[in-house]
């Protein structure tokens, strides 16, 4: 039961972070498309004044409230979370400066959402907050942009579609990534920067990473699932060369989370892998080792050495990232295949209007702050650490394809 709100409580949502440069983009994207005078009520949070102010100006939304708030001190924290439903987080990385935002939504029944695709912190705030959550009722969601929304919400969407089109859930969802282009920004780079550095520190942390079911709950992290793909593979039931996608160490594990938590709906031996399609013969063979050897160049040595640091000097700092114009010009297109009991294949397409990991993750966390402020509070009162597709459902599938520029379809004859 989710706990009563506080009585000082004014906003639906606040925007933390506003000032960063995804975090930019989610105010803008909110402005753009609901204003200030509409039934949302929001504001945005950040730690400079000045900065806040700029960004106010900017758009020209001067009857926008701005919050000072600080995520390392305490009061401020407190503060803001006692004034809106909602807090929507781009303040990262998360393992550094989202512990305590959590703690005190988890604290105050208010629900939270965020970016974090960093599966070594989400697991520690799962060991320490999904059960005080879930009796505060406060629900917290992470990785609700580009990972997981694409992984999550798509298979929810495609066992929903195969129930009532075949009548059964598929036993096993391959997704498939068939083409995406997108820039790269430096607070991506510093919170997978982090995540290596506390994993070379820490080899629980490295287990965790390692573990196909690292998020799940404790005691139900067994399964027919296997470590995520590594290498330049052929992929039998597409007939395609496929190689390792950067996200799926993420994504997967945010999908199995998702399937405990709904009690195994699609059955207990259901699997879930994620790839990159390269194509077919010994072309698609070829780009699937270059592009496979491309990331690995990009993800070699130890954070600190000569390398990480040669390499650095190429990458955008923290607040930097890809152009309007390169943003506007970025989509995805991926494939979810579903094999049902009877191997027969179930096949769905995600797409997104913009790159993936700013253009339209912003607008994917910005509308499953929305969807958390706006419909689900009497719908699912459920609490905890929680994901995307349990809390969030069709609603969200509605919003996403309504305003986001994300489509979900059935296109069950071929890829």
């Amino acid at each position: 039961m989710k706990q009563s709100p506080a009585t000082n409580q004014r906003y639906d949502l606040i925007v933390l972070g506003a000032t960063g440069f995804t975090g930019k983009l989610v105010v803008e994207y909110l402005y753009n498309k609901y204003g200030t005078v509409s039934d949302l009520h929001w504001a945005v949070g950040g730690r400079s004044e000045e900065r806040l102010q700029a960004l106010i100006d900017g758009l020209g939304a001067t009857e926008l409230d701005t919050i000072l708030v600080d995520t390392l001190d305490r009061t401020s924290v407190e503060r803001m979370v006692q004034s809106t439903k909602v807090v929507c987080t781009t303040v990262g990385p998360y393992a550094k400066y989202g512990s305590l935002v959590v703690e005190i939504c988890v604290q105050e029944g208010v629900d939270y959402c965020d970016l974090s695709g960093e599966v070594q912190w989400m697991r520690k705030m799962i060991n320490k907050y999904h059960d005080a959550a879930a009796s505060s009722g406060s629900r917290i969601v992470h990785s609700c942009g580009f990972d997981s929304i694409p992984s999550d919400m798509g298979v929810y969407y495609l066992q929903r579609e195969a129930k009532k089109r075949r009548g059964a859930y598929t036993k096993h969802v391959k997704f498939r990534v068939k083409a995406m282009k997108g820039g790269f920004s430096g607070g991506t780079y510093a919170s997978l920067s982090n995540v290596m550095k506390e994993a070379q520190e820490d080899k629980s942390v490295l287990l965790t990473l390692t573990d196909p079911y690292g998020l799940n709950p404790v005691g139900q992290r067994q399964g027919d699932d296997v470590e995520d793909l590594r290498s330049v593979v052929y992929d039998g039931v597409i007939e395609r060369w496929v190689f390792p996608f950067i996200m799926a160490g993420i994504n997967t594990k945010v999908v199995r989370r998702s399937h405990a938590l709904s009690n195994y709906q699609y059955g207990r031996h259901f699997r879930y892998d994620e790839a990159m399609i390269a194509g077919s013969g010994w072309r698609g063979r070829l780009k699937g080792i270059a592009a496979a050897s491309a990331m690995g160049l990009m993800m070699a040595g130890q954070p600190g050495s000569f390398y990480r640091r040669f390499l650095e000097r190429f990458i955008p700092k923290p607040g930097e990232g890809p152009s309007a114009e390169e943003r506007a010009a970025g989509f995805f297109d991926i494939r979810l295949i579903g094999i049902m009991p009877d191997d027969n294949l179930f096949i769905c397409k995600v797409t997104g209007d913009r790159d993936p990991g700013y253009g339209s993750t912003s607008k994917m966390l910005g509308e499953s702050a929305v969807c958390l402020a706006l419909d689900q509070n009497d719908t699912n009162p459920q609490g905890g650490v929680l994901t995307p597709s349990i809390v969030m459902g069709d609603a969200l599938i509605q919003r996403l394809t309504s305003n986001a520029g994300l489509t979900f379809d059935v296109i069950e004859d071929s890829l």
